[in-house]
């Protein structure tokens, strides 16, 4: 049987010991990392040809005998080892995203960890941590900690990160493996354009159409966050009241990410339960915030988390997820005639076809074409870019075109 590899995340409340010990379980997990990167650079500047295996016996078991690096006998070693494998799955990511092996955008070199970084991490296997009859956590050499369980795991976990989010708060994160649980067949599939003013517009095979309301979390707490990072400006710096001043403010970033994150969550369920194929468009978002007058919008609607949840979503529940071209000219293409527009500023939210005379709204009318051009990639399986249109063929045509309706 094939699982489904997700994630459930609880808060954890450690005692000020617990607390102690968490903290230098972080830094002594940050130093190995660090020392593994300087480590293989090292070998490379050198002509050596190192393994993973050899990185883990000099940053860990013979760091250990050093003054230097004594004290990280004080922490779990599972932590360590983790944290080396976390420094050789970097270098490979890298490697195999400039081979070409790696699927997605180029990943960079990897970079040392800073004391500094507000959020703090590291990784526990199962011989490093277990799941007490009393609703508790227990951490290797951290002892039990009170978890907020606010729902049950569906099996036993085979990882756990434990985290310091910029706020001070903890959280647990359990890596398990659950079997996916297919929703029932729909016949009914849905193209969605992505938007600012709209998170998302929809529109069925069936010709139903769903606005997808953008809450824009951050526009809203702009005033309060603006308030309190003038604030911290005024602090002096490594003072007492500077770091307070930074914890309002992650408090408040958290408070806007935890509500943007719920409401993706939600309408990404939505859509994978009411639609057999969501066809969606292939958007270059990272291109698209270097428009400065639309980044912060764009980052606020958290259009590759909307993306990313609905994809994870259509795994578990056996839908399917198809990306259009992201050169598809959707919004500037008359769904009626097919008729292409030669510009479609965004200020541009209505228009009239020249072509046809049809009046369209620009979202509703994108969302039109990339469900057409989906279904059509889909049936010619050969991803070839086709024009929507519903035309009638003519005589001396070969076929019809797909309907946009």
């Amino acid at each position: 049987m094939i699982f489904v590899r997700v994630r459930y995340r609880y808060r954890v409340e450690p005692t000020e010991a617990q607390r102690v010990m968490l903290a230098r379980t972080f830094g002594c997990a940050r130093v190995v990392f660090n020392d593994a990167l300087r480590c293989r650079t090292d070998a490379y500047h050198a002509g050596e040809k190192i393994s993973p295996t050899e990185v883990q016996r000099r940053v860990i078991t013979e760091a250990k005998a050093t003054p230097e690096r004594a004290w990280l006998s004080e922490v779990a070693s599972v932590a360590l080892v983790q944290s080396v494998r976390d420094a050789h799955r970097a270098y490979q990511n890298f490697f195999d995203s400039i081979t070409g092996k790696r699927r997605g955008g180029p990943v960079g070199r990897p970079r040392f960890k800073s004391r500094k970084d507000n959020r703090q991490s590291f990784r526990l296997t199962r011989n490093g941590f277990s799941l007490c009859p009393n609703e508790t956590l227990y951490l290797a050499k951290i002892g039990d900690v009170k978890v907020r369980w606010s729902r049950e795991l569906p099996c036993e976990p085979s990882s756990v990160t434990i985290i310091r989010e910029p706020d001070g708060h903890y959280y647990a994160s359990f890596v398990v493996d659950v079997a996916p649980t297919p929703f029932s067949p729909v016949g009914q599939e849905a193209g969605v354009d992505l938007g600012i003013s709209r998170l998302a517009t929809i529109v069925a095979t069936t010709g139903r159409r769903v606005d997808v309301a953008n809450p824009k979390h951050l526009a809203r707490g702009q005033r309060r966050l603006a308030r309190l990072q003038r604030e911290h400006a005024r602090r002096t710096q490594g003072g007492e009241n500077r770091a307070k001043t930074r914890r309002k403010l992650a408090v408040q970033h958290g408070k806007v990410a935890r509500a943007r994150r719920d409401h993706h969550h939600k309408q990404a369920l939505t859509l994978v339960r009411d639609n057999q194929v969501v066809h969606i468009e292939d958007l270059n978002i990272a291109g698209m915030v270097r428009n400065r007058r639309l980044a912060r919008a764009i980052h606020d609607a958290g259009w590759a988390q909307f993306v990313r949840l609905v994809e994870e979503k259509a795994e578990r529940y056996g839908r399917t997820v198809h990306k259009v071209d992201r050169w598809l000219p959707s919004s500037k293409t008359c769904s009626v005639c097919g008729h292409v527009m030669d510009a479609m500023p965004l200020r541009v939210r209505v228009w009239t076809c020249p072509g046809c005379g049809v009046g369209h709204d620009r979202d509703h009318n994108a969302a039109k074409n990339i469900l057409a051009a989906g279904q059509a990639e889909r049936r010619n399986a050969g991803g070839a870019r086709v024009s929507p249109s519903a035309r009638v063929a003519m005589g001396d045509e070969t076929g019809t075109t797909p309907d946009t309706a």
